[in-house]
């Protein structure tokens, strides 16, 4: 089937918003992400530059090969890999403006891991054979991520990974699993104490010590964002803002998409659209995730002596060992960004509370830096899968539908991999004998629950008794 091409674009700037940011956006509750809509005001979109130019909303049917339903990480790298390895010209479709979601509003931290857990969990539920093989998935997949943005001025930061113990209590379990990527996955990881922390990385006076791995990067999101964005099309992929697909039949085996501007009659559908999956967007992915919200901040530069006060010795990325865990990095121009969960709905997200809650953490982290300016504060959507590990799957060997879903949080490194991976399975190349590559998206374990339209508020009840549970855990048992 031939492309029917929408008219050539001259412009040099993305396509302006023509409806404004919402900040109260749901996934869960909303019946989609909106059309046009303006960018939150992240960090990485207050310092990207314009927007690079785009191929404008749909305006009229089209046939093409295969659509791709966001254009996030994951949507614009499996468009690259389609060009570059198969020879196949994708069609992007985005919502808003391009990269709207995830891909501008994470914390710009590449680590070498996807999903949620650790892998002596790996171990526990898939056994040693297929944990060492998701592990070369992982590292195959970072190499895949260096590769990939080369070429892209993202404001990388590399060196690694510290994961810090955010109370003393946390140190035995982070020893342990040290030892077990040294000796076990053969990945170089190293623990050191309180004073080494404090005195040679940095001095967050919650470290009791902490685990450095040699994978991390650092990136500025909105610049990833968008050099993904100027490589997809240069190899020939069509990128569509505003043209949210607002309804879906299959026929024939042709998928017929229908944006406000025209159907766009497509081969092959590959959805990527991450924490802002609509629960109508198709009946294989409703109630397949769990929207959940990651708060940020940024400060205004610090000065040599705030820095210095801190005892900044390294912009590598930085977690903590808190469940609800927080992430955070001296910036390349002398800021500092630090994010944790937020939220439970999107209603209650702008409240300030949220931005209070971080603002004090990063005091209790850097007493030096009480009442320093904040100059971003936003929140976004994470897309947690229901087992806490993603998915690369064609639930329906009949239907030429995939998707890449569920990175938990640890998507920006891992959504390159899971873009290539897509890209090759869309492509009908045979993946890995690997769970994630084998399996749908689950369920949560009540089913009759899961499929009632009833059944969100209660999910998110469960959430906030969670949420209780693991602060307590966190901060007190």
């Amino acid at each position: 089937m031939q492309t029917t091409e929408q008219r050539p674009r001259t412009a040099t700037r993305g396509t302006a918003p023509s409806a404004s940011y919402d900040p109260a956006y749901d996934p869960l509750v909303a019946p989609n992400p909106g059309t046009g809509r303006a960018y939150a005001p992240s960090y990485w979109i207050g310092t990207a530059g314009d927007p690079p130019a785009d191929d404008g909303p749909i305006q009229h049917d089209i046939d093409v090969d295969v659509a791709i339903i966001g254009s996030g990480f994951t949507g614009l790298s499996c468009a690259i890999f389609l060009a570059q390895e198969h020879g196949i010209k994708a069609t992007v479709l985005e919502a808003n403006q391009v990269s709207w979601g995830c891909s501008t509003r994470n914390g710009g931290q590449a680590q070498c891991a996807s999903g949620r857990l650790k892998r002596s969990q790996w171990i526990s539920r898939y056994g040693l054979d297929t944990a060492l093989r998701l592990h070369e998935e992982v590292c195959q997949g970072m190499d895949t991520f260096k590769q990939l943005i080369a070429d892209i001025d993202c404001d990388a930061q590399p060196g690694g990974h510290l994961y810090i113990a955010h109370r003393p209590k946390a140190m035995p379990a982070l020893e342990k699993e040290a030892k077990l990527l040294r000796e076990v996955f053969n990945y170089d990881a190293r623990m050191m104490d309180t004073a080494t922390v404090q005195r040679e990385w940095v001095g967050d006076q919650e470290a009791a010590g902490a685990m450095h791995e040699p994978e991390g990067i650092g990136i500025h999101a909105g610049k990833l964002a968008f050099g993904y964005l100027k490589k997809a099309r240069a190899l020939g992929a069509k990128v569509h803002p505003s043209s949210p697909v607002l309804g879906w039949e299959t026929r024939q085996g042709v998928h017929y998409l229908r944006t406000p501007g025209g159907v766009v009659r497509a081969r092959a559908v590959g959805i990527a659209t991450g924490g802002y999956t609509s629960q109508g967007l198709h009946p294989q992915l409703k109630n397949r995730l769990l929207p959940v919200l990651s708060n940020s901040i940024v400060t205004r530069p610090l000065s040599q002596a705030e820095i210095e006060a801190c005892n900044f010795r390294t912009t590598q990325v930085i977690t903590d060992t808190r469940i609800l865990r927080h992430y955070y990095r001296l910036m390349p121009d002398g800021r500092v960004q630090i994010g944790s969960r937020s939220a439970i709905t999107g209603k209650d997200a702008p409240q300030e509370q949220y931005k209070q809650f971080l603002i004090r953490d990063l005091h209790r982290k850097f007493p030096a830096l009480t009442g320093i300016q904040i100059d971003y504060s936003w929140w976004g959507w994470v897309d947690v899968s229901h087992d806490m590990m993603p998915r690369i799957y064609q639930p329906d060997p009949q239907q030429s539908l995939y998707y890449a879903l569920g990175y938990g949080g640890n998507g920006v490194m891992y959504s390159a991999q899971a873009g290539r991976r897509l890209a090759a399975s869309i492509a009908g190349k045979a993946m890995p004998d690997l769970p994630i590559f084998r399996s749908s998206l689950p369920f949560p374990n009540v089913r009759e629950m899961v499929e009632s339209e009833l059944f969100a508020p209660f999910r998110r009840f469960g959430q906030r008794w969670l949420y209780r549970w693991y602060q307590l855990k966190d901060e007190v048992l």
